[in-house]
């Protein structure tokens, strides 16, 4: 059956079971691998995509639910020219060592800073708390999620 939604700004259209989990057919069916397969019950945030904005796990959520909607990848968030924030204080600070699980909180604390701009630790922790880290960079996650607020102000800030 066809499922249509918009994927990274395109609309796109996948003759798949509207059942069919979204990070599948990410994957599979538009070779958008940045979102990443880790436990398959929305445990651990390493397929988190935006949908509408809002950080959702692809792995439990249904491309039905995602029809008339925007879909934002990580390959979405940003280019390799003009890096999100986020994707800047990652790099910058060296947030990964092994990397895996790093699509997934990035787009969690992109979407925690679209909705909270200026975000405290509690905020962060709150916001964050659904995407584990197996190699435990939390406190660089934590240093780079401040780094970006600040360079999104900064941005915003009139010269």
């Amino acid at each position: 059956m066809p499922v249509a939604m918009t994927v990274n700004g395109r609309i796109v259209t996948l003759d798949l079971d509207p059942a069919t989990p979204l990070l599948w057919a990410l994957r599979e069916q538009l070779a958008l691998t940045g979102t990443k397969y880790g436990c398959g019950i929305a445990q651990c945030g390493a397929c988190t995509v935006h949908l509408d904005g809002r950080p959702v796990r692809a792995c439990v959520t249904p491309v039905s639910a995602c029809v008339g909607k925007q879909v934002t990848t990580i390959e979405g968030l940003g280019t390799p020219d003009k890096p999100h924030p986020v994707q800047r204080a990652w790099a910058g600070i060296g947030v990964p060592q092994c990397g895996y699980c790093q699509s997934g909180q990035i787009m969690s604390a992109a979407a925690l800073l679209a909705a909270t701009p200026n975000p405290t630790d509690a905020d962060i922790d709150r916001a964050m708390a659904g995407n584990l880290c197996r190699c435990g960079t939390y406190n660089r996650i934590r240093a780079a999620i401040h780094q970006a607020a600040e360079s999104m102000s900064d941005e915003k800030a009139p010269a």
